[in-house]
């Protein structure tokens, strides 16, 4: 059965993708979990690695009020343009959110996953919550429920979590550290108060743990999210990865601090700048070492739906979704259908890794050490090398070096191309790009044009063209043994030798 495709030329925003040792669970770990665990994650693009090539997900935004402000946050609303946690362009009501769940659903066959993310908290808005939940629990029983909380009002509301079809919540855990706390949060309301400094941190960090280990009692997985801001808690997030691991968080996402003045946060009308990509993989790299690390995140909308990097979310608005004429039956029928041939292609893989039925053997490579290299990959998703680098929107970033292929990110960029097989000038976009780009040494891409090839190799930075539609891993690592065998990597590290 083919797979129908689940991007469209409308889409905005290009899915991703990403590899062994990287993002989510990746194979390894998914191969030694237990295998009640390996069902509750095995098509979660969130927890899955090798799921967010192939499923989607989407929010739906019933939860306007926050209990707590923080200094990286500002709510907007009717802002499509923008891609930030917290942001939407229609609030609904549950029946309303059930409705527009229902139709994704039907349109978008690989839509498995169900998130509740604000705008505001969903446990500050319980009512709602549940409603949503409790509903779709009914009507929409195989897609997996999530939510996610900044934990104030969580132990409290951890039994009623445990009723419904919800096998994952995720905490934003900033800090262990009341201090670090008080910089990080001005106020929280908690009992009709409203308490500032370091007491308000100090509340919400033993609540954010309580509920953390409820949860984990309850069989619940936990993905713990952080926002890394520099000089306020980037040295302090390898102590709160311990700690949450220690309590059994299943997964760790460090984000980037979102600072951009014209988003009208604390953060971003003060000037606090947000990592570089190279400070965020070294803190990311630092805390891989005590919990699983979660890489492809995008920092998603509040009523994001998708493959995780792209945004379809203005083809359902609630006037759309109510002329739609759909057949349910057929389009569950559908669904059963498509999820049988993902997990299909899956064990296909799986075993064929396992048989090390691959088309580029690195045990070749593996009898010297070689230094790694940073390569971009431009893709719409299914875990294939399949986007023209004028139309990419972001790039996947991956580091290749004899012990395999590692994912390290993403980074979105404008597109080079205005759109089709006809580029602009493209001079300011292309700057973008290769500023985005720096420290890469390849860019893989199905297709780069002539104008772009010059720049990118005066960077630095080697187009590459001639793996089109093939697997990411695989087509890494020929272009690695290609340096390999043309005395690149010796030449670079003879250069990095001489200025030790």
């Amino acid at each position: 059965m083919q797979l129908p495709v689940i991007n469209n030329e409308a889409s905005e925003a290009k899915a991703g993708g990403c590899s062994a040792g990287s993002c989510g669970s990746t194979d390894d770990q998914m191969n030694h979990l237990p295998e009640h665990i390996r069902e509750k994650v095995f098509n979660h693009p969130c927890y899955s690695e090798e799921a967010h090539h192939y499923f989607a997900r989407m929010h739906v935004a019933v939860a306007p009020a926050c209990n707590i402000q923080c200094h990286y946050c500002n709510r907007k609303y009717d802002c499509a343009n923008e891609s930030r946690p917290g942001v939407v362009s229609e609030l609904h009501t549950p029946v309303q959110a059930v409705k527009k769940v229902l139709a994704v659903a039907a349109t978008i066959p690989q839509m498995t996953v169900l998130g509740i993310a604000g705008p505001g908290d969903p446990l500050a808005n319980p009512e709602r919550t549940f409603e949503t939940f409790r509903m779709l629990s009914e009507q929409a029983p195989d897609i997996k429920l999530c939510v996610s909380t900044n934990g104030l009002s969580l132990p409290e509301q951890v039994e009623e979590l445990s009723k419904y079809n919800i096998d994952h919540v995720t905490i934003t855990i900033n800090c262990v550290d009341p201090d670090v706390g008080a910089q990080i949060y001005p106020w929280i309301f908690w009992k009709n108060k409203r308490i500032k400094g370091r007491e308000a941190a100090e509340i919400l960090i033993a609540q954010q743990q309580k509920g953390l280990e409820m949860l984990v009692a309850k069989g619940i997985l936990v993905k713990v999210n952080s926002v890394m801001i520099p000089g306020v808690n980037d040295e302090h997030l390898a102590e709160v990865s311990k700690i949450v691991k220690a309590k059994g968080a299943f997964l760790h996402n460090v984000m980037p601090l979102i600072s951009e003045a014209e988003h009208g946060t604390f953060y971003g009308l003060t000037g606090q700048r947000g990592p570089t990509h190279d400070e965020l993989q070294a803190l990311q790299d630092k805390c891989e070492g005590d919990m699983n690390m979660m890489r492809h995140c995008r920092q998603c909308r509040a009523d994001a739906v998708g493959l995780l990097g792209e945004d379809r979310g203005s083809e359902f608005s609630m006037d759309k979704v109510e002329q739609m004429e759909i057949n349910y039956p057929e389009a569950m029928k559908m669904r059963a259908e498509v999820h049988a041939a993902i997990n299909e292609e899956l064990e296909s893989k799986r075993l064929a890794k396992e048989s090390k039925v691959q088309l580029v053997s690195i045990q070749g490579l593996k009898k010297e050490v070689t230094r790694p290299v940073l390569m971009a990959v431009a893709t719409k998703g299914g875990g294939v090398v399949n986007e023209h680098f004028g139309h990419a929107s972001e790039f996947l970033i991956y580091e290749a070096s004899s012990e395999g292929v590692r994912f390290i990110g993403h980074r979105k960029t404008t597109p080079y191309c205005e759109g089709g097989d006809t580029c602009g000038d493209g001079e300011s976009a292309l700057d973008v790009t290769l500023r985005v780009l720096a420290g890469c040494e390849a860019v893989l891409c199905s297709k780069v044009g002539y104008e772009p090839w010059g720049p990118l190799e005066a960077a630095g930075i080697q187009p590459n063209g001639e793996h089109a539609m093939e697997p990411i891993e695989e087509a890494i690592l020929k272009v690695y043994e290609e340096m390999r065998a043309a005395g690149k990597l010796e030449a670079k590290m003879d250069e990095q030798q001489k200025v030790a």
